[in-house]
């Protein structure tokens, strides 16, 4: 593992999407500053990366808290120069119209939207008088058309599609990849697996291919990381191939 002089901010850094990205970046070099609302919960992530001769910096942080992302982010560029922010927060929930309270709504809205703004802000403050960086955000099928119970999570992802859009087209020129991956697929993940079964039945998981890994989300990052400014990508959606869509 080759060393980098940087340091990579995984916010939203949870036990499948957020600890696969820590993981790869930690691979190519660079050191990892995670936040997750539970930071004691980063313990497994931290030994992981440890153990595999990585370097990596667990810490609790709600992402809807500007002091605290300006915190966690001031301290991320400290350590090493702050060259990759990925916002990877969900608030994936699903009510029908008549049942999505105004509490619902607004936190969602907080979660998925709000607190990417402040972290694409916070880490561009960072970025842009060194001319370079990276800020790249995690959308979902949501993030372009609103299924039915779907009001609160869509309509947040949504404005997240708009802030990073705002962002990537005033800093793109200043030599900053702002990027938007949208997950159009399930994720495997417990949440899914189970909601799965639920919907579908006891073979709702018989099919291997039918959700998207962890890593795969990941290596697309590392992809988007990758590219050179002379053929920068906005937008790049990812699915499996047995998706329909």
């Amino acid at each position: 593992m080759q060393k980098r002089n940087a340091t990579a901010a995984v916010i939203g850094a949870g036990d499948y999407i957020g600890a696969e990205i820590a993981k790869k970046f930690a691979a190519e070099g660079f050191s990892i500053f995670a936040g997750r609302r539970n930071g004691e919960k980063l313990a497994p992530l931290v030994k992981e990366i440890e153990e595999a001769g990585g370097e990596i910096h667990g810490r609790s942080l709600d992402a809807r808290k500007e002091e605290e992302i300006i915190s966690f982010l001031n301290d991320a560029d400290k350590h090493a120069p702050l060259e990759v922010c990925i916002f990877n927060i969900g608030a994936n929930v699903n009510f029908p119209i008549l049942e999505t309270t105004e509490r619902v709504f607004r936190k969602v809205w907080e979660m998925a939207c709000y607190s990417g703004f402040l972290a694409g802000r916070e880490a561009a403050r960072l970025m842009l008088p060194r001319g370079k960086g990276h800020i790249f955000f995690t959308g979902a099928t949501a993030s372009l058309r609103g299924g039915a119970g779907y009001a609160a999570f869509a309509s947040a992802k949504f404005g997240l599609r708009a802030v990073a859009q705002a962002t990537a087209r005033e800093l793109g020129p200043k030599n900053i990849h702002v990027a938007h991956l949208i997950i159009d697929s399930g994720v495997n993940t417990e949440w899914v697996r189970q909601r799965r079964l639920e919907a579908l039945g006891p073979d709702a998981l018989n099919d291997p291919d039918a959700l998207m890994p962890p890593a795969s989300v990941a290596e697309s990052y590392w992809q988007l990381y990758q590219q050179p400014k002379s053929a920068w990508t906005f937008e790049m959606e990812i699915r499996p191939f047995k998706e329909k869509w």
